[in-house]
């Protein structure tokens, strides 16, 4: 199964900001949302933030107002800007990709660790 490819974490100070990106371009199923997810050591992996074919997003609570999610729908792509980061934001981002039709992919994730 081709999964999505995501690139961009690395090590931040608190306050500071990243740019994730994502490609889910080997897939060819018509994607119905592609999304974000991130896991800290010993927690579930949770929602962080997702982007519909038509534009609809939809956020976690904790981070409205800091994080910005775009997308390419034609191109398969899925962004993620990260503002005024926090310690808490750390942890492995994960690309999600879900089709209209088919199994969900998810990327292999990549490390963010914002230092305080």
């Amino acid at each position: 199964q081709v999964q999505p490819v995501e690139s961009g974490g690395g090590l931040v100070q608190a306050g500071g900001s990243l740019r994730l990106s994502c490609t889910a371009s080997g897939i060819t199923a018509t994607l119905r949302t592609m999304g974000w997810y991130r896991q800290a050591p010993g927690k579930q992996r949770e929602l962080v933030a997702e982007i519909t074919s038509g534009g609809s997003t939809n956020y976690a609570d904790s981070v409205k107002g800091r994080f910005t999610i775009s997308g390419d729908n034609a191109k398969k792509t899925v962004s993620l800007q990260m503002n005024s980061l926090k310690p808490e934001d750390t942890g492995v981002y994960y690309c999600k990709a879900v089709p209209l039709r088919g199994y969900t992919s998810w990327g292999q994730g990549t490390q963010v660790t914002v230092s305080s």
